[in-house]
Parts: structure tokens; sequence; C-alpha cells
């Protein structure tokens, strides 16, 4: 049974490996502080932050986030270590809230490996603070306890940190921060929870500037132990697509007249399995929603949190293994006696051979969750409609232009290390609220094994096939992509948009073209978001087009004078609130020139790579994932096709 905990009870923990669940709702770090019998925090060795997310005996999340899953293993802790203090804190710097008082009560829970609660804690009465010590396990009599504690500081994270007697207080909370700051630049962010079909309505897209300096927005919708509707790869915005300004200035209620509102309808029943001890065969569609494409959205969100989840749970294990057989070997080798006799030998292979029964046991359990994945992901992927199928898909084949704007889009597959034959989809809702960054330059190590100006194809390759993806997946005459090529180096990457007819004018080549496009983008995003926020929209120049607009821009930044540049900076700041989307293929080290000036553009934009590359974290346990960007089949005319159809389309709607 749970104890559920008030400020300042304590109850005794039944077990030494353990595991510390925070959620808060809003984006934080959490770490944890050492102390030692007098209660003093010996040295920033002794503190667990996102920049230094393991000590002996425990690991805490390597960013922020809503939700943490902090691991504890008390008996591995040095003897010297008498009390443990679970802090939380909000990250500055990242424009999120400022204090507590202004989000939800953050919940702990502490609770065994096998998920099962030992005790609960809501933390109550903060206003002003920013950071909270929220729980204390301390050792009474060779035994552990937890404690309540509750203990907030208005001075935030540094006033907490000196508060414990830690030399070098403030410097430390201004790193803790900074790896905060870093970790969220590559993070992908998720969308709000989907709303029942009754309470679904367009609202007026916020601000770009109020997503933070990042442009991610860490985690809302739960930690992997409380799945939700959403996918980890979407940014905060509106459901539907942008309308035009007339209706951007109030809301618009989607209400079927004949639909009562609700809960979305029960999601699909799995088959039941031909042998009653064998897993329920896995459906496509099996995810709560009100539509298929709406429960395959939910269920690829889903595998990708099973997959996360079960990942981290066998690294856990090895870590355990790991740790375990150290301090077996440790202690065998501390007495001489043992170190030259039979007795230490047959100490080590011990110590060895229950090494590899624990990883052999975690292993397999991997192997029984990745067998389930991937029965889910061979069904699960046939039945993906065109814009979360993968190019290879036969459903391009049968492609007609849609009617409306599907939910979300894919821009690649994830897998991790341990799952080398299972690939996520990365779905990333629509409308675009985040720019997109083609990384041209090298960052891993398959990059090495490609020649640079390969890369640099390989790079523009990737921007077309997304832009033609997004092309194909909008209504007719509601998306538009323009193209600036300063040198006209992607002529051959090009050739499918020009081909087709799909761009409005041919790519803009030269420095004066380059003016010309932006200044025009520019000026309709000035013009768009005057009309929204004056209610004015009846004054917009008639022949403004109001389809959203998608911006590529090839080798950056050569062809940019300082004032292209900042021009080129407000679209990405400003542009997605009302329709203009930035896709960059540069290579940063390219732009090294403009110092920091450009480091908010780059941490605006989503970055993606034109090889594998495993630079992609996720918000809840620090996993790098492996973004495989998308690939059309050597040989194929799928993308030509699905051009073609669209060209074709544009001009009857023209019509």
């Amino acid at each position: 049974m749970t104890a559920e905990l008030v400020r300042g009870q304590n109850h005794p923990l039944p077990q030494a490996r353990l595991e510390i669940r925070v959620s808060a709702g809003e984006p934080v770090l959490a770490g944890a502080t050492l102390s030692d019998a007098q209660g003093k925090v010996r040295g920033t060795e002794w503190v667990a932050h996102p920049g230094a997310p393991t000590l002996p005996g425990l690991e805490v999340s390597k960013q922020a986030a809503a939700d943490h899953r902090l691991a504890f293993d008390l008996d591995a802790l040095p003897e010297s270590v008498h009390r443990v203090d679970v802090l939380i804190a909000l990250p500055t710097g990242t424009g999120g809230p400022v204090r507590f008082g202004a989000v939800a009560a953050p919940f702990v829970a502490v609770t065994g490996l096998d998920g099962s609660e030992v005790a609960s804690y809501t933390i109550t009465g903060l206003d002003s603070e920013s950071a909270v010590i929220a729980l204390e396990l301390y050792r009474r009599q060779d035994s552990w306890k937890v404690r309540a504690v509750g203990q907030g500081y208005a001075g935030g994270l540094a006033a907490l940190l000196a508060d414990q007697g830690l030399a070098g207080a403030a410097q430390l909370a201004s790193g803790i921060n900074d790896a905060v700051v870093q970790g969220l630049a590559r993070s992908v962010a998720p969308p709000p929870p989907r709303l029942p079909e009754g309470d679904r309505a367009l609202q007026t897209p916020a601000p770009a500037g109020s997503q933070g300096a990042s442009g991610t927005v860490p985690p809302q919708q739960g930690a992997p132990g409380a799945p939700q509707h959403g996918s980890p790869y979407d940014v905060t915005g509106a459901a539907s697509p942008v309308a035009p300004p007339a209706a951007q200035g109030a809301s618009i209620n989607y209400t079927h007249p004949g639909r009562a509102a609700g809960a979305p309808p029960p999601p699909a029943p799995t088959a039941p399995p031909a042998d009653p001890g064998q897993p329920a065969q896995p459906v496509a569609g099996a995810a709560t929603g009100w539509s298929m494409e709406e429960r395959l959205y939910n269920q690829v969100w889903g595998m990708f949190e099973d997959l996360a989840r079960t990942v981290a749970a066998y690294r856990s294990a090895v870590d355990f293994a790991d740790s375990r057989m150290e301090q077996e070997l440790d202690k065998v080798l501390s007495d001489p006696r043992s170190r030259i006799g039979g007795q230490g030998h047959v100490a080590r292979e011990a110590a060895q051979t229950k090494h590899t029964e624990l990883v052999s046991q975690a292993r397999a359990a991997l192997d029984r969750d990745l067998t389930q994945l991937i029965a889910e992901s061979d069904v699960v992927e046939p039945a993906l409609p065109a814009a979360f199928a993968r190019w290879d898909n036969p459903v391009w084949h049968g492609y007609r232009v849609p009617m409306e704007i599907p939910m979300a889009l894919r821009l690649g597959d994830l897998h991790l290390p341990e799952s080398e034959n299972l690939r996520i989809p990365m779905l990333i809702r629509l409308p675009l609220e985040r720019g997109l960054w083609i990384d041209s330059g090298r960052s891993g190590q398959l990059d090495e094994l490609v020649d640079q100006d390969e890369l640099r194809r390989l790079a523009m390759d990737v921007a077309v096939a997304h832009a033609a993806r997004l092309l194909a997946v909008y209504p007719a005459g509601e998306f538009v992509v323009h193209v600036i090529d300063p040198a006209g180096s992607a002529a051959r990457s090009l050739t499918p948009l020009v081909r087709s007819g799909v761009l409005p004018a041919p790519p803009a080549v030269g420095p004066a073209s380059v003016a010309d496009v932006l200044t025009r983008l520019t000026e309709r995003v000035d013009l768009v978001q005057m009309a929204v926020r004056g209610g004015a929209a009846d004054a917009l120049p008639p022949g403004l087009d109001t389809a959203e607009q998608l911006l590529i821009v090839n080798d950056f930044p050569h062809g940019f004078d300082d004032r292209a540049v900042t021009r080129l900076r407000y679209l990405a700041d400003e542009g997605p609130s009302v329709g203009v989307h930035l896709m960059m293929v540069a290579d940063r080290e390219d732009a090294a020139a403009y110092g920091p000036l450009l480091d908010p553009l780059w941490r605006s934009l989503l970055r993606l790579s034109p090889v594998p590359d495993d630079h992609l974290a996720d918000p809840w346990v620090g996993h790098a994932w492996t973004y495989e960007p998308p690939r059309v089949p050597r040989g194929s005319q799928v993308l030509d096709q699905v051009l073609d159809q669209v060209a074709e389309a544009r001009r009857t709607w023209d019509r």
C-alpha cells in the first residue's frame, strides 16, 4: 500500500534499489545531493545534475522535462553518505515559468523497480520558489527512510545549493542551467494533448518567441509510464491548418452538430491470441482516437514510448550488474589474503557468473519486448496513410491530392542501438511551428565515410524529399515552396521540383534574387501579423497569398549579406505563427564568422541529418536516438509521379 506523505512525515524504505518519479506539469530539472553525517555536501562531485547525471549509487535525468525517473541503489552509495536530498528546479533562460506558484503542484513518488509505489508526496504551498528539496533519503540504524521535505528557495538553485554549505554554489547552478539549455536545444518537442472532437478549436498560434530560445517545448504529455495521445516529435500549436487571416482573430468551433462532446472512442480491440499462453496479436489502429489516422498516430507514439521504456530498463539492469560486480571485486581485492589465494579466484568467478546471469535476464526481457514491438510495427507500417508512410510504401502508388490536411507528417525514422531491426516513424504535427535545419556539415562517425560535396548533395536531396511530402499532403493551392540557391549548386537535387512545375518561380540565384524573395516573405509576415493583431483582416491586399509558405535556403551563408541574414532570422522567429516556414540546408561551421549572432537561429530549428546520426535526444530518459532521413528508393519514379499530380491539381485549382 502506498504511503501518501505530508510535509515532514517519513516512511521506511523496504529495498535498496528503487526509482523516484517526478511529475511537474512543466519542464523542470531534477538532481540530488549527497551529505555526510554532519549534513555537509563535501563538493561538487557530490551533486548529481543534468551536466553530471551519474554518481555511485544514483542516476538522474540528463535534461529538463515535465517527468523524470531517477534511479537509486542505496547499497552502492559511499559509506560516508548518510543523506540524499532529491531536488527539482525550474530552468532559467528557456522561456518557461520562473516560480512554482505558477505551475501545478509537483508530485514525487518512490517506487520499486517493478513500478509499485512505496510512498508519494505532493508538494503544495509553493509560490515564489523556483527550486525545492522534494524528498530526503537518510540512514537510520543500517536502514534507509524517506522524508517529505518540500523546502523551497526563492533564490533558485544557487540558494538551495548554498544552503547545503556547498562552496561555489552560484557557479555550479549556472553550469547546471547551461547544461539544461544545451540539452533542450537538441531535443524534439511534443504536442499538447489531443482534445476530444467536441472540444477542438483552432486558436491563434502563439508567437514563436514564446517557446524560448531553443524553440523546444519539453514533454508536457507525461512520463513513459503514463501514455498520452501525442508524439515526442511535435511542437505546441494548433491541431488544424492555419486559417486565412480573417479566421485567426478568434476561435473557431469545429463541434459537429450531430455529435455529442466527450472522450474519444475506445481503441480498436486486439486480435485474440491463437494460444491463450501467447500475447494478443497486434492490430493496426489499436489506440484511442476519433479516426483511423488519429489512432495510428497515437499507436506510433505508443511504440516510441514502449521502446524508450524497455531500453531504459535494460540499460539500467546492465548498469546495476556492472556496479554489483565491481563492488564484489573490490571487496575481494581489498583483502590481501584473497588476492593471492584460490579464494580470490573463486570469488571473481562467482562475481562474473552473477553478472552474466543478470545481463542475460535483462537481455531476455529486452528481446521479448522487441519481438512484440517488431510484430506491431510489421502490422502498423503497411496501414499508415501517405503522410505517415515511407516512400516505398505502396500507398503512394494510389496517391491522390488530399482534400484535408493530415494531423502529422513523417520526417524519417528513429531507432536505438539495441533495436537495429525496429524503426519508429518520426512524426511531427502539422502545421509546422518550428523550422527545419538539414545539417550538411560533418557531425558523426558516419559522416566521415561520405565526401563533403556528397554530404551537401545528400542534404539537399533530403530537403527536396521533405518539401515534396509537404506539398503532397496539403490540398491544392494551400502550400507553396520557394527556393533560394545563391550559387546554383543545388540544381541537380532541385530537378524534381523544377521539372514538375510545383515551384511558383525558379530558384533564386544571385544576391538580387535572394533579397527579393526575402523581402516579399518578410512583408507578408508583417502584413498578416498586423492584420491578426489589429483585427483588420479585410485590409489585407487582395492579391496576398494566404497559403502556407516554405522557404528552402541552400548553402547558407554564401550569398547572404548582413541585411539578408537579419531577415532570415526574422522569418525563423516570426514566420511560423503566420504560416511562413523555413528549411535551412547549411553547415553551421560555414557561418562561424558570425559568432554567437546566429546561435538563436540554429536553436530555433529542428536539426536533421542527411545520413543516419544519433543526435536526437528524447526528453524522458535521455536516449540518443539515431535519426534516419527519408529515402526515395533507387530507381523509383514515385517522387516525380506525386509531384506531377500536385502540379496538375494546382493548375486545375488556379482555373
